[in-house]
């Protein structure tokens, strides 16, 4: 199978998805009668994303774009995401915006000046 690509299986990928499917299932156990299951089962979706971005920023999770074929293991750890991926949301509102900044400079253009040499007529 030389095609194989990245499909971004990670631990928090994983992790965040079966605590979010329980707060669905929950969810719909309140909805066919224990009341507080509703309630419950929000609470453990929010849980979900916030699980999901934790293990994210603690390197268990997988930078925008496809990673190297070493990295696509599933207990492979992001070693990366101190720095803070480009154009990572997650990594964006932990405040590592290392990864925001621009890749390359926007050159200026330089001043013209009227030195020796300089056709100055007009």
């Amino acid at each position: 199978m030389s095609g194989h690509h990245d499909e971004g299986h990670t631990v928090a990928g994983w992790t965040g998805c079966a605590v979010a499917t329980i707060g669905t299932t929950v969810i719909g156990v309140g909805i066919c009668g224990w009341r507080p299951g509703i309630w419950l089962g929000l609470a453990l979706t929010v849980a979900a994303v916030v699980v999901t971005w934790v293990l994210h920023l603690a390197g268990w999770g997988k930078p925008p774009g496809v990673r190297p074929t070493d990295q696509h293991p599933l207990g492979v750890r992001d070693r990366s995401v101190r720095q803070g991926h480009a154009g990572c949301v997650a990594c964006g509102l932990a405040g590592r915006r290392l990864g925001w900044a621009p890749t390359k400079a926007i050159p200026v253009p330089a001043p013209e000046t009227a030195g020796a040499g300089a056709d100055t007529s007009a």
